[in-house]
């Protein structure tokens, strides 16, 4: 079985490695190296330098956005004939005033083009804005600004994958119980959707009720401790919606949570996270390539900057659902797209 979306890396901070394939609509993973050496600063002619600046440096999501774009600078640079460049300006942790000021040094670096995923769209929406008048592009992805002057925002629809997080986990539960959702930064526009689709595909399921919605700092520690915590505070929680799999970077929750008693589904299905299908807390996870938030994006900066061609304002990304079914198909999946760190056990599965 072969899985349709491409690379996705990373799950641990470290493994970020090679693979290769052969069609441009399915990009290769690659080696975590920077760009093109010989980059330089300039416009198409010269060369491209693509400042990047995703949410948090510790996300290993953010981690796999960068490898898939550097890989497609190396790709690229190859193809056109041109040096590309991808300039790392990701904060530490996740500031949408950081973020701005980020904006603001790429344009006084004479980056080419800026690609950003917003913390917080308010915050950053006057230094897009302010870069764009300065002639400097930018793309969105994961998480837009729409109200920006960006050119394109590629990632998925957040309003129908929260509601499908919502519909799996409801189907999970028998159509009945009491659920919490797990929803990050608080100010992170796509989270903010992402629950608003949790919300409504809810409100069709008349014996499912909300207990609350949970937010936290966006790391795997913060994030299990405020299920355990939330969970302590309100026993009766039987489902968990989590609308990005923050909490399935650490095995906390299995040894914390009874998966007879309390159901998770989350986005996102990295390596560090295929644990909880096969245990049984998590039967459903729905996978972003969140390689391709970084390959596909440098893709179309590319196209508008050096190529001077269209680019949609709307770029959508599918969701691949997970589960024990196609458990093994997956994980060979990430195998073939470079993963190192992809469990044995799940490689040698029938399916």
């Amino acid at each position: 079985m072969h899985i349709s979306i491409q690379t996705l890396r990373g799950a641990a901070l470290a493994t970020l490695l090679t693979a290769c394939g052969p069609a441009p609509s399915q990009p290769p993973a690659a080696p975590r190296a920077g760009a093109s050496p010989d980059a330089t600063t300039g416009g198409a002619g010269k060369g491209l330098r693509i400042g990047m600046i995703a949410k948090s440096s510790t996300n290993p999501v953010f981690l796999s956005a960068r490898t898939g774009a550097e890989a497609a600078a190396r790709d690229l640079s190859k193809k056109h004939g041109i040096p590309i460049e991808i300039v790392w300006l990701t904060p530490p942790t996740e500031d949408g005033q950081v973020q701005a000021q980020r904006v603001a040094q790429a344009v006084n670096e004479g980056m080419s083009a800026i690609l950003l995923s917003c913390s917080d769209a308010g915050k950053v929406q006057g230094a897009i804005d302010d870069a764009v008048d300065r002639g400097v592009p930018v793309m969105t992805f994961d998480s837009d600004a729409p109200g920006s002057k960006r050119f394109a925002f590629y990632g998925v629809d957040d309003v129908e994958t929260g509601a499908r997080v919502m519909a799996e986990l409801a189907s999970q539960m028998g159509g009945k119980g009491k659920v919490a959702i797990l929803a990050g930064n608080q100010n992170a526009p796509n989270l903010r959707k992402r629950v608003e689709g949790v919300r409504q595909e809810a409100a069709k399921h008349p014996g499912i009720a909300i207990v609350d919605t949970f937010y936290h700092a966006e790391t795997p520690q913060d994030s299990a401790a405020e299920v355990i915590r939330a969970q302590n505070a309100y026993p009766e929680i039987q489902g968990w919606a989590f609308i990005g799999g923050w909490p399935l970077f650490t095995p906390t929750l299995l040894t914390d949570l009874d998966p007879k008693r309390v159901k998770i589904v989350s986005v996102d299905a990295l390596p560090a996270e295929l644990v909880y299908v096969e245990k049984g807390l998590a039967p459903v996870l729905l996978a972003q390539g969140t390689y391709l938030w970084g390959y596909v994006s440098v893709e179309k900066i590319v196209a508008k900057v050096h190529l001077k061609q269209d680019v949609p304002v709307l770029n959508r990304m599918d969701l691949v659902r997970v589960s024990r079914d196609n458990l093994g198909a997956w994980a060979r999946q990430l195998r073939d797209w470079g993963f190192t760190d992809v469990p044995e056990a799940y490689l040698r599965l029938e399916k």
